[in-house]
């Protein structure tokens, strides 16, 4: 059965799924069990599991991390929600030197299947702590996977895949997707494996890679210039690792240009890794004009509302930035 619910309703279905299938799962983290999350994504879960597998955690993201870590490496299959990507930062010694190292160390023995779900993005007014996309971060970190889904579908698929999966995982979720609605399949069997990417509209003047918040936004774009004659294609990675170099690699050279889009800041940023992925390829010798990157600018994020929407890529900068890679 398909039925077309919230982004945030798809982790819900995901998560308790999963928790039906398997005993071993549970989600544990600040104020997911009475309240149902700071975003509203566990409502419902405590009272159907109980608060042994639904369990609210004292303030702390590294003892939270930590606890999960020795969970999953002892058989247990844990979720963890971060209230705000942002607070990962208190759990990097968890995460990075435990969690993403614990397999490597034991030389494959140790099994660590932790999901760490994080609230990420700007466009709620949540300012300058509480609004930063810090994705390349964990892409960094050999041992990890990275996953930022777009679509109420692919949040269902990829949760349920990252749970399922024997390594630490980092689940991104863009707060301003929580409301967007979207077609999702309630097989419980339904996931979406991880390192596959989606050509979410077909195209053959230009490539547009994108992923996150950033989804809509060029969807919105690239139908409006469709009805002007330019054809633009749209990849989605949904996993930045392990990332489907196949599918970007394929479209540039089929369109022969690329234009790649984020949020996060643009020093640093994963745009980088992506324009190195076609730049190492096949898909340089394609290439009738430079990769442009639009990334949010190299600031802190503002709490003003017009500010904040002004330092990050806008429907107009995505639909400039195309028509100037084609020379128009």
């Amino acid at each position: 059965m398909i039925k077309e619910m919230t982004y945030k309703d798809a982790i819900n279905l995901a998560m308790c799924e999963e928790m039906r299938r398997d005993e071993d799962v549970f989600l544990m983290g600040e104020d997911v069990g009475i309240y149902g999350g700071a975003f509203g994504v566990s409502v419902g879960m405590i009272e159907e599991f109980g608060e042994e597998r639904v369990r609210d955690t004292p303030i702390s993201e590294a003892i939270i991390t930590g606890a999960a870590a020795g969970a999953a490496v002892t058989g247990m299959r844990p979720i963890v929600e971060i209230m705000f990507m942002d607070f990962t930062t208190l759990a990097m010694d968890s995460l990075v030197n435990q969690a993403a190292k614990m397999r490597y160390m034991f030389g494959g023995k140790a099994k660590v299947p932790m999901t760490l779900r994080c609230a990420g993005g700007s466009g709620t007014g949540a300012a300058a702590q509480h609004s930063q996309s810090l994705e390349a971060w964990f892409c960094h970190i050999p041992g990890l996977k990275v996953i930022v889904p777009g679509t109420p579908k692919d949040a269902k698929g990829l949760l349920k895949a990252a749970i399922r999966d024997d390594n630490p995982v980092v689940f991104v979720e863009q707060k301003t997707l929580y409301k967007e609605k979207g077609l999702v399949s309630f097989d419980d069997d339904f996931i979406i494996p991880l390192g596959v990417g989606e050509i979410k509209k077909e195209g053959i003047d230009v490539t547009v890679i994108t992923y996150g918040r950033m989804l809509p936004r060029v969807l919105k774009v690239a139908e409006e210039l469709e009805s002007e004659g330019i054809s633009v294609e749209v990849v989605d990675p949904r996993t930045l690792v392990p990332l489907d170099k196949e599918i970007i690699i394929n479209s540039v050279v089929k369109t022969g240009r690329a234009v790649l889009v984020n949020e996060a800041c643009k020093t640093g940023g994963y745009l980088g890794e992506i324009a190195s992925v076609i730049m190492e390829s096949e898909a340089f010798d394609y290439l009738d004009a430079p990769i442009l990157r639009l990334a949010g600018l190299d600031v802190p994020i503002p709490y003003n509302p017009e500010l904040e929407k002004a330092v990050v890529p806008s429907e107009e900068q995505i639909r400039t930035g195309i028509l100037n890679v084609l020379n128009r």
